[in-house]
């Protein structure tokens, strides 16, 4: 099968009916809003269960999920070559990647964790660019330098707070975690333009699986199951069936439509929205370089994503 490239997947949408258009961009909106929410669910859940044993049951939980759900709707299997690979960039994107990511959410602020975050479309574009996959026109460049600038200044941030919930130490695994996500968004593309979502998520889901069971099954036998509130059991099932299974098989339908970094555009609605729950929730502030580098974040996204001129896909 011939993959549209990056240029033509945007032509292609742009000549889509403005209700099929809007759809997409609502279910993508809904996407970031459902894990600006995620942020908060995470950081009470890892105060109440080891945050690698929490893994270890939420990341297979969803890989099940999704495998039902793909065979329930007899949805075009993938090859045992695909399934092999989709497998190995699971281990990557939804195993490598949620090590870090949790961690890092135990470990630093919610502002600090989402704001670094959203270096994922810069980081992506630039693995892009490395690859020959994307094209990065001089805007689109500026932008990056902006959005990486702003993630310098986050974690910088989260180094001179000190406090107890936040830490360079865990702006630093979130930034490992961005940079796994972005490798992966790039590589698993080619496999969201030719198989169903579902098929994709349930392989890559049973790839991390593997990774957190091996890291965090040891950690989930010693956790006293019983004696937890409903809230945590709460916070699993919303991180595994409404972040890790409905917001990803619309992160995938976005990636098919409009590739990686464009798609990684919207998922940056998420500061904003993640910083106000966490706010109202939480009761977490961000420091003043946080916001200095959410201000340069947002100016680099949006340089990134309306050029002046006819754009010239990144």
């Amino acid at each position: 099968m011939t993959l549209a490239a990056p240029k033509e997947r945007l032509e292609n949408y742009r000549r889509a009916s403005p209700r099929s258009s809007l759809a997409v961009d609502s279910l993508l909106v809904a996407m970031a809003s459902i894990w600006a929410v995620n942020y908060s669910v995470l950081k009470l859940a890892t105060a109440l269960i080891p945050p690698l044993a929490l893994n270890a049951v939420r990341i297979p939980l969803a890989a099940v999920v999704q495998f039902l759900l793909g065979r329930a709707m007899q949805l075009r299997s993938a090859s045992k070559t695909e399934r092999l690979a989709l497998l190995r960039l699971g281990m990557l994107g939804n195993g490598l990647y949620q090590i870090l990511f949790i961690l890092g959410v135990a470990r630093a602020r919610v502002a600090t964790t989402v704001l670094v975050l959203a270096s994922g479309p810069a980081l992506a574009a630039l693995i892009g660019r490395w690859r020959g996959t994307e094209r990065v026109g001089a805007r689109e460049w500026a932008g990056i330098g902006l959005q990486l600038a702003g993630v310098a200044l986050v974690v910088g941030g989260s180094a001179r707070n000190g406090g107890g919930n936040d830490s360079l130490l865990g702006g630093l695994l979130v930034l490992g975690a961005a940079t796994c996500w972005a490798l992966y968004s790039v590589l698993v593309q080619p496999y969201t333009e030719r198989l169903p979502g579902l098929e994709v998520g349930a392989y890559t889901m049973l790839g991390g699986a593997i990774v957190v069971l091996l890291v965090g099954a040891p950690l989930a036998v010693s956790v006293p199951w019983m004696e937890l509130p409903a809230s945590a059991y709460g916070a699993i099932a919303y991180s595994a069936l409404g972040a890790m299974v409905v917001a990803y098989l619309i992160w995938y339908k976005g990636v098919s439509v409009l590739g990686p970094t464009h798609t990684s555009m919207y998922s940056n609605l998420q500061p904003p929205l993640a910083m106000l729950v966490a706010w109202l929730w939480l009761r977490e502030v961000p420091s003043p370089m946080q916001f200095a580098g959410a201000g340069s974040i947002a100016a680099g996204l949006v340089l990134a994503r309306w050029p002046a001129s006819e754009p010239e896909a990144p």
